[in-house]
């Protein structure tokens, strides 16, 4: 049984500590030993296996052009307001030199060079976006190999040169490109210290004691060393995204104080029983350890659901953070305890403080040992038994009340639209954000997303032209720059110029009219082909790609969820009506988001500087760690709720004292999670602020509205049926793995009641 497992689990870590605490400190040096010796950097590969994009990209790579590589761009303009680079001698020497050291840094295969072409011609300069119109911004275009042969170094080489050029040239000089993108340092490090500040703040007015607050920070930096450091050797091996060691540690700080808490609170309640530390960390994992343990491994599987949309880069990451979360759920049942049986019972004689402390104390103060009357812990939590109870006297205009309230909140999601957030939406202060406001401003804002078509003639000398000639003549279509063409293959490749910017719904628009209508057109019956490539392109793609997948993903995630819900409560209605709860607070949340990022409302509260889209592969990642995140409380709440419903068997008493008796538990580690989340919701990167704001708002609707309002009032409104399961599927299922009656005896010390089953 899961319950005797943990038990001897929990109870043997709290009796030899050291020898776990020693463990867990030989494991976190192995981990980071082993990512400092085989570990890789983290990489985007905006592709996916059949797309139209991903068929562009092998076309370009059988030529071999090197337009498969990585780019990055050095946008000028004379400092002189009044100079041009078609009539200002100095301006045009100093864009001589710029070009010239560029193409001179490692592994730079070639840059382009508007000065020489302001020789050649300035039409022909203006037409090859070099130079603009007016002669007052200038792009160097930097062309580097494939990803593999790159790293951190040689973005520090061009920014060196840039900080050095600046001090020498009469020149403003700014830089962006996809180089940036990959080997800037990502998002997060701030993020997470404030996060555990946070956290450590909240800890210590929930506990009132350094101590008890030190330990689930101390677990959590723990596991997050772990897991991200296996993260990084993983990066070794495959294509680890970006975003996923920034969402590690969000979700891994998250999840791993929610988990600690859970555990320290039952672990002090039994320690105000009497019990001996040892023994009261093994029925604190034994308890509260089975739903740390489903609800863990709920969001695991939520995670690794991913591959349902078929996206590599989707699923690594996935598989990255999922390796986060599950370090966590190891460390809250070994070294957890461990570090519980260290501290002995200096955590039953902690202080109280705040309204948060004195209802998670169980004991009178200095009376440590003595047994007290459960109905006198229950005192601490008069608040909410009065809240719960009030509720479940009303459940009607309160279910209604509140559920309207999230439909409400949803309403926007009608109005969602993916994309990626280019460079326009990043802060003024950076360089990549100030180059795209040049480039745009002198060449137009598509300039900024160019579109690659690599087409494959198949002997017919005429398709290039008619190529060329009918995508300069569609309307989204700025300019076309010289066709490259590969003498060894004959593929070519053309590098076009949209109208509008990467994010805007235009440029996907246009993108799927050269699909369908441009490229067939040119191209006619023969064996020729031609595809859309480009960031732009690859980005939409995905996007697509997720946006059709998401119902089957759903469906999935919600039918699993719904299974091992009722495997565990043996019911129906309770893992429905969890099922559809969830479903409310997660749409809710999209809500939101979409109001805050495609609307602008609030944006300036979190240092949004203009509405970009919602990035197309953000809301199948929130989904599935929300879906996960939410069963933490469900399970939580549901197994106090069930607990009660045994000792008593009356329904309505056991949903005001299961959910009152959890309430304040609930509510500090939902107060945790979202001032971890949101600690991210304010930093550079779009993205990044999408994932923290998103995880903050559901879990704080799903915490307060769901669980302290809809829960009580629905289960009230259910009655005795919330338990009822047909005998035929009762005798059917096996035994859960957390939450069976036998186990519930085994934590209440009373005798299981039998289920409510169709007789």
């Amino acid at each position: 049984m899961l319950t005797n497992a943990l038990f001897r689990l929990g109870a043997g870590a709290a009796r030899h500590p050291w020898r776990v605490i020693a463990a867990w400190l030989l494991a976190a040096a192995l981990a980071v030993v082993a990512a400092i010796a085989f570990g890789g950097r983290t990489a985007d590969s905006m592709t996916a296996p059949g797309l139209d994009s991903q068929r562009a990209a092998e076309l370009i790579e059988r030529a071999g052009t090197g337009q498969d590589g990585m780019t990055a761009q050095v946008v000028v303009t004379p400092l002189d307001s009044g100079a041009t680079f078609f009539d200002h001698g100095s301006a045009r020497t100093a864009l001589t030199r710029l070009q010239t050291e560029v193409k001179g840094l490692p592994h730079v295969l070639g840059a382009s060079d508007p000065a020489g072409a302001l020789d050649a011609g300035g039409d022909t300069t203006v037409r090859s976006g070099l130079v603009s119109a007016d002669g007052r911004i200038a792009v160097v275009r930097v062309q580097y190999p494939d990803q593999s042969r790159l790293s951190t170094e040689d973005l520090d080489a061009l920014v060196d040169l840039g900080d050095r050029l600046r001090a020498e040239l009469p020149l403003r000089i700014e830089m962006g490109g996809n180089l940036f993108y990959v080997f800037s340092d990502p998002d997060g490090g701030a993020s997470e210290l404030i996060g555990l500040l946070a956290a450590a703040a909240i800890l210590f007015l929930a506990f009132g004691s350094l101590v008890a607050a030190a330990l689930p920070i101390g677990m959590a930096v723990f596991g997050l060393t772990v897991g991200v450091a296996t993260m990084t050797v993983l990066a070794g091996v495959t294509d680890v995204p970006t975003f996923a060691p920034v969402l590690g540690s969000m979700v891994g700080l998250g999840v791993g104080i929610d988990y600690a808490l859970f555990v320290l609170a039952r672990h002090r309640e039994y320690l105000a029983r009497g019990l001996d530390p040892r023994e009261a960390a093994g029925r604190a994992v034994a308890t509260a350890g089975r739903p740390v343990v489903f609800a863990g491994g709920t969001v695991v599987v939520s995670i690794l659901g991913l591959a349902v949309a078929n996206v590599p880069f989707m699923t690594v990451g996935g598989l990255a953070v999922s390796i986060v979360v599950l370090t966590m759920v190891v460390a809250s049942v070994t070294l957890l305890p461990a570090f519980l049986g260290a501290a002995g019972p200096r955590l039953a004689r902690a202080g109280r403080i705040g309204r948060i402390g004195r209802a998670l104390q169980t004991r009178k103060p200095g009376r440590l040992g003595r047994r007290r009357d459960p109905a006198a812990g229950a005192a601490h939590a008069a608040g909410w038994h009065r809240w719960i109870g009030h509720v479940s006297r009303h459940p009607v205009p309160y279910a209604v009340g509140a559920a309207g309230l999230l439909l409400t909140a949803t309403l926007p999601v009608l109005g969602l639209r993916v994309g990626l957030p280019d460079d326009g939406s990043l802060p003024h202060g950076r360089t990549e954000r100030r180059a795209y406001d040049l480039v745009a401003e002198g060449f137009g804002p598509g300039t900024n997303g160019p579109l690659v078509i690599a087409a494959d003639p198949a002997g017919d000398p005429g398709v290039l032209d008619r190529l060329v000639a009918t995508v300069a003549a569609d309307p989204g279509i700025a300019s076309v720059a010289p066709t490259h063409i590969d003498r060894a293959t004959g593929i070519a490749t053309l590098v076009v110029f949209p109208t509008t910017s990467p994010q805007d719904k235009a440029t996907a628009d246009t993108i799927a009219r050269l699909r369908t209508d441009v490229l067939p057109t040119a191209i006619g019956h023969g064996p020729a082909r031609a595809h859309v490539g480009g960031a732009a392109a690859s980005l939409s793609d995905v996007g697509q790609r997720t946006s059709q997948r998401l119902p089957v993903f759903v469906a999935a995630v919600l039918a699993m969820s719904f299974l091992l819900l009722m495997l565990v409560f043996r019911s129906i209605l309770v893992p429905l009506k969890a099922v559809l709860l969830n479903l409310l607070s997660i749409g809710a949340a999209y809500g939101i988001m979409v109001a805050v990022f495609q609307w602008g409302w609030g944006g300036a509260l979190i240092g949004l500087e203009a509405t970009v889209p919602i990035v197309s592969f953000i809301p199948m990642f929130l989904f599935a760690i929300l879906f996960g995140l939410s069963m933490d409380y469900e399970v939580f709440l549901l197994s106090r709720v069930r607990e009660e419903y045994l000792r008593t068997g009356d329904n309505d008493t056991a949903i005001v004292r299961g959910v009152s008796g959890t309430a304040r538990i609930i509510t500090s580690a939902a107060l945790i999670m979202v001032a971890v989340f949101l600690s991210f919701a304010v930093a550079e990167d779009p993205s990044t602020k999408m994932f923290g704001l998103g995880l903050a708002t559901a879990i704080f609707i799903d915490a307060t509205v769901v669980r302290m309002v809809l829960v009580p009032a629905t289960m009230t409104l259910l009655g005795r049926t919330n338990w009822w399961l047909p005998k035929w599927l009762d005798w059917m299922l096996p035994r859960g793995p957390a939450g069976t009656d036998d186990a519930d005896a085994e934590s209440t010390g009373e005798a299981p009641r039998p289920r409510l089953v169709d007789r």
